[in-house]
């Protein structure tokens, strides 16, 4: 591997930034591909790299025939992220599942007492205001934000947050009754229909979930659904 291409990749990877490493298996010439554009000597045809920058978004690693030889697409992308925002009883068996399921986990909630009053196994809980916590974070297309507290004061900054993200998936927890009333608000806060169809409420897969536990199992569903059918 080039020492430029080495430099980048290990640039990228610390950056969390996904990228594809682009191998002709029959020359050793090599590419970076990213979502947004590539660099590297490997001569590939547009197509070639919409091919990598497709299995890059299914997180796929494989082999592309080509006329100029096969090709390897080595994926490296950073774990996708899962904010949860509220240290309530539904984060507990959330935060769990949700690394269960390979997400980086992170959990936002400013009430100190909240935070303090549940197990959390180590995970370090950010007292910040959600969105200056977020605007830390900064969720990607990778990310999957969820909102627990019920409390417009807090889920309601940390869904503006979400929403001026590109996070794949935003929910909401609450009735159809909460829902439509946290709805009105942030449209009167300037977010039209579009962007309010982003958020999942009530969130999780109608599954007849009742204890934290079901609850936490059906939204982590909804996510893997939403992340692997976009």
């Amino acid at each position: 591997m080039r020492p430029d291409i080495l430099t980048a990749l290990q640039a990228a990877r610390t950056a969390k930034r996904p990228v594809a490493l682009v191998t002709n298996l029959r020359s050793g010439a090599q590419k970076l591909v990213y979502r947004d554009g590539t660099e590297g000597e490997l001569c590939i045809d547009v197509d070639m790299i919409m091919a990598a920058q497709e299995m890059l978004a299914r997180d796929e690693s494989g082999t592309l025939q080509t006329g100029a030889g096969p090709i390897f697409v080595h994926v490296h992308n950073p774990p996708p992220r899962l904010i949860v925002v509220g240290a309530v009883h539904i984060a507990e068996p959330l935060v769990r599942i949700g690394a269960m399921a390979g997400f980086g986990v992170s959990l936002i909630d400013p009430r100190r007492a909240f935070a303090a009053s549940q197990s959390f196994d180590g995970l370090t809980v950010s007292t910040a205001w959600p969105d200056e916590a977020m605007a830390d974070m900064k969720p990607d297309v990778r990310s999957a934000i969820v909102t627990l507290t019920h409390d417009p004061k807090i889920d309601d900054p940390a869904l503006e947050a979400a929403l001026a993200s590109p996070a794949f998936y935003i929910g909401a927890l609450g009735s159809r009754k909460t829902h439509a009333a946290r709805l009105s608000r942030l449209k009167e806060r300037g977010f039209d229909d579009a962007a309010l169809a982003r958020i999942k409420g009530p969130v999780g897969l109608d599954i007849g979930a009742l204890s934290p536990a079901e609850i936490a199992v059906s939204i982590v569903a909804q996510i893997v659904q939403t992340r692997r059918n976009p």
